[in-house]
């Protein structure tokens, strides 16, 4: 009996392992359809002429801000602050135009592979989607020699001129990673590559609502 029972556990530790290989490798759904190459240039445009929007009206801002400051200095008391409490101007990114770009940035939506950099993982494909508050990202990448899907999806937000990114699900292929053993080290390796997470300047907050990336001016 002893030995037959070692022997059901060698062959469900087997089983156990060979299902696990299976759910890495194995393609997960998509988070969000492939776009055309033209799909991808006019969504890149639009997301380029929305952040000059939000530039544009940031450095307008400053202006009349600095214009105020002139103006009270050989005038005092004379005119009226502008109000602080006026809404900031905001541009609304759809899953399109943001998966656009970083396709661009990245040089998938014309390349097959994109080296980022040494000790980082080539990234052969990609795939953004917003749902809700969540954005969704999933990115085709090799491990072992073996081309792995790996899906984030988590918060985006900001803090002190930086986006942050705080996970809620991590899968590699069909497998389930819990979060709580992925986020130190995806912390870690975000405050490593804390000169890729700074916003531009005119950029005051970032974050994800009602399914759009929401980007408010500084």
């Amino acid at each position: 009996m002893k030995i037959k029972f070692h022997r059901m556990i060698s062959i469900a530790t087997l089983a156990a392992s060979v299902t696990a290989i299976f759910l890495v490798l194995k393609k997960p759904a998509p988070v969000a359809q492939p776009q055309a190459p033209t799909a991808i240039a006019a969504n890149a445009q639009s997301f380029d002429q929305k952040l000059a929007q939000l530039e544009q009206a940031s450095q307008q801002s400053q202006t009349s801000l600095a214009g105020y400051s002139q103006v009270a200095q050989s005038e005092p008391g004379q005119v009226d602050k502008p109000s602080g409490g006026s809404p900031k101007t905001e541009v609304r990114l759809n899953s399109d135009e943001v998966g656009a770009a970083i396709a661009q940035s990245l040089g998938t939506a014309t390349t097959a592979n994109t080296d980022l950099g040494s000790g980082t993982p080539t990234i052969k494909d990609q795939q953004v989607r917003f749902d809700g508050d969540v954005v969704h990202g999933q990115f085709l990448t090799e491990i072992a020699g073996k081309d792995v899907w790996v899906t984030v999806s988590g918060h985006l937000g900001s803090k002190d001129g930086y986006a942050t990114f705080e996970p809620t699900e991590f899968k590699v292929g069909d497998l389930n990673v819990p979060v709580s053993l992925v986020n130190p080290a995806l912390q870690k390796k975000l405050d490593g590559q804390r000169d890729r997470m700074k916003l531009p300047d005119f950029v005051g907050d970032v974050k994800v609502n009602n399914s759009e990336l929401v980007m408010t001016e500084k």
